[in-house]
């Protein structure tokens, strides 16, 4: 579905721009992902809608058939920070998850509950894991959900395209960074 408005308490989510995150291959230029997520949260910021950042520390236990990426020398320091365009600002909140959704005991649901919000924006890294994980979650809670949809990439052009075409339009709505700022100042 093309994006038709935002609610008044809509909340801007941020998945896992982290330094290490948009240093991995990905199918579309995350220095544009990056951007376009900042200009957003500065939009949001603007009309004092509430700006999530959420931050993967570690990962959920538990077998999978997907190996581990190998490790090539130490990792730095600065790998699990938030990337310099998203620095916390005053009044932001920071999530910290260690599954794929942003929403899996993290607080995010009772967070978003008590600042009365109704919808979110998601964005971030990577569509098919941390993105669609948090979008599912928040559409189970009863949030309408909304992708800007240039706002995200993945590690597979394929993969991201299954998700947009496919899976966002079936929870909730999708369009572009300039389509959501054009409709908060609306």
């Amino acid at each position: 579905m093309t994006l038709t408005t935002l609610d008044p308490r809509t909340a801007l989510v941020v998945v896992d721009l982290q330094n290490a995150v948009v240093a991995l291959p990905s199918a579309h230029p995350t220095a544009d992902v990056v951007s376009r997520s900042a200009r957003l949260a500065d939009a949001f910021r603007r009309h004092g809608l509430p700006v999530v950042l959420v931050q993967a520390l570690g990962s959920a236990p538990g077998r999978n058939e997907s190996p581990r990426r190998a490790r090539s020398g130490p990792v730095p320091e600065d790998a699990a920070d938030l990337v310099a365009e998203l620095t916390p600002q005053p009044g932001d909140h920071l999530i910290v998850k260690r599954t794929l959704s942003a929403f899996h005991r993290t607080g995010l649901a009772d967070l978003l509950e008590g600042l009365g919000v109704t919808q979110v924006v998601v964005v971030g890294i990577a569509t098919t894991m941390g993105v669609e994980s948090t979008a599912r979650a928040a559409y189970e809670h009863g949030l309408n959900v909304t992708f800007a949809v240039d706002a995200m990439t993945d590690m597979s052009a394929e993969a991201h395209e299954n998700s947009v075409t496919r899976i966002f339009p079936r929870l909730g709505e999708t369009g572009t960074t300039d389509e959501v700022i054009a409709l908060l100042g609306a």
